[in-house]
């Protein structure tokens, strides 16, 4: 069989400044293949090499900090239109990589001085974050900083060591107020409702618990801008490294994504930012709608398919939504649940929207695995479907997809698929969420019950609603008996 290679495009690297006014927090592959890739254009774009950016992995692995220095803080990303079409980008935005997480050892904060003294900075202007859901210790369900978490409580008792963070910006914060300087902006670039604000209740709710006076400086002075990012970046896989071999890509530190981005941000920074706009950046007064729309339609999408399709031996998007019946369903959720409780500005196509997402979902050059998109689902699940859930409710109207899928969540967390093949369940309350199981094994209302009662991931409204619980006994029910085909032809006839 011939093989045909891709459409290759390949585009240059700008000049390292050693000039950082930008920190970010959650050195991952989706900052490397989306804000840095904004910040490359910008620079090669304007040629001003001002805005070099500093980024601390704050968990996980030291390899990705030591791989990136010893490759000089240049990777590439690898944008797939298709697998015809491929853009190949070098970039060296990200001029400083730094590691506060714990080591091997089990040592914490190897880096942790040199980020807050970064942070602590005159020349440092903007955080951004990636630290995903959880990484700001809030609770899904209320919004409050969660206090008793281990690393939080450590962070309450020694704040000039922090783990986490907020407890981080807590500390740079405190020093550039001591030291007499502005604050930095803060930017949150993590899928939630309300980014900025959350995480500004982050930030001052732990400052409160150690010095009140800090806590009001910080609400007074530090803008926290709400943003929205778009781009489906799947974790690398062995796979992909071979492909990108076969493209004359021989980087450990590569990123493969999709050729679509999208990046909406309010524009509020008192210190200055890049010009951000000219490179496709969208700077609006209010992203909340847009952010809402993404989150409910893309992102509740997604999980739609993550929960379902795994326990039906699916490995990846693309796979899954190759399935007729499973586009079906996305295509019920998005119109009929999702943009329902979308208030957009005027002019916007909520069916072209899904119309998008569909085929983006079909994008057959990436390996987006079904299992990393159901990982955190307490953290995620509320803002997903539960709120939309919650409105739809509240109009006397149903929500049978979100229900599916909230069965499909409660049985993913079981550990197994339907086949009785092992799943791996991370999630911060996993271990609550499996002693659920053990309680309660085959009695699916008080099983689905004890779900629904759990206060950090469950809104009070939704969680005493009868006929949303009886449609999730009832999708629990109809997948574990019928499977995945005999709970979507059910929902068919909803």
């Amino acid at each position: 069989m011939e093989i045909v290679m891709p459409d290759v495009t390949r585009l240059p690297v700008g000049a390292a400044s050693g000039r950082i006014a930008i920190v970010h927090l959650g050195l991952g592959a989706f900052h490397r293949a989306h804000q840095a890739i904004y910040l490359e254009r910008y620079r090669q774009r304007s040629g001003d090499a001002a805005w070099g950016v500093s980024s601390a992995n704050l968990r996980s692995s030291v390899g990705l900090v030591d791989a990136l220095r010893e490759a000089g803080h240049r990777y590439h990303v690898v944008e797939y239109a298709n697998r015809e079409s491929v853009t190949v980008r070098e970039i060296g935005v990200i001029e400083e990589a730094l590691f506060t997480g714990r080591d091997e050892h089990g040592q914490w904060g190897r880096d942790r001085e040199a980020l807050l003294a970064r942070m602590a900075s005159r020349e440092t202007r903007i955080v951004t974050l990636t630290v995903t859901e959880k990484g700001y210790f809030l609770s899904p369900a209320s919004g409050e900083l969660l206090a008793d978490a281990p690393m939080i409580a450590a962070d309450i008792a020694t704040p000039a060591a922090p783990r986490t963070a907020p407890g981080i910006l807590v500390e740079a914060l405190r020093r550039r107020r001591d030291s007499g300087l502005a604050p930095f902006t803060v930017l949150s670039c993590d899928n939630m409702p309300d980014n900025g604000q959350r995480t500004r209740t982050a930030v001052i709710q732990l400052a409160e618990r150690g010095d009140a006076a800090l806590a009001e400086w910080i609400a007074a002075e530090v803008a926290f801008p709400c943003s929205m990012v778009d781009r489906i970046v799947p974790a690398m896989t062995d796979a992909d490294f071979a492909r990108l071999s076969e493209l004359g890509v021989e980087d450990p530190n590569a990123v493969v994504c999709e050729a679509f981005a999208q990046w909406v941000i309010e524009d509020d920074f008192p210190q200055g930012r890049p010009a951000w706009e000219a490179d496709g950046v969208e700077m609006v007064a209010e992203v909340a709608p847009f952010e809402t729309m993404k989150l409910r339609m893309l992102n509740g999408s997604h999980s739609l398919l993550a929960y379902l399709g795994a326990l039906d031996g699916i490995e990846t998007v693309f796979e899954a939504v190759s399935h007729d019946d499973l586009k079906v369903l996305l295509r019920r959720y998005m119109l009929e649940e999702a943009a329902p409780t979308l208030t957009m500005p005027e002019g916007t196509d909520l069916a072209a929207y899904a119309e998008q997402l569909l085929a983006r979902f079909a994008n057959d050059s990436l390996r987006h695995r079904l299992q990393q998109i159901a990982m955190d689902g307490s953290q995620k699940l509320p803002q997903r479907w539960l709120q939309g859930a919650e409105a739809r409710l509240a109009e006397g109207e149903g929500a049978p997809c979100i229900a599916l899928g909230v069965a499909a969540w409660i049985r993913y967390t079981a550990g197994a698929d339907l086949g009785g093949r092992p799943l791996a369940v991370d999630d911060p309350l996993a271990g609550r969420l499996a002693a659920l199981h053990a309680r309660y094994g085959d009695d699916i209302p008080a099983l689905v019950a004890a779900f629904l009662a759990v206060e950090a991931v469950f809104p009070p409204a939704l969680a005493v609603d009868a006929s949303f619980a009886e449609a999730v006994t009832n999708a629990y029910t109809t997948l574990t008996q019928h499977g995945l085909a005999g709970a979507l032809i059910s929902l068919g006839r909803a």
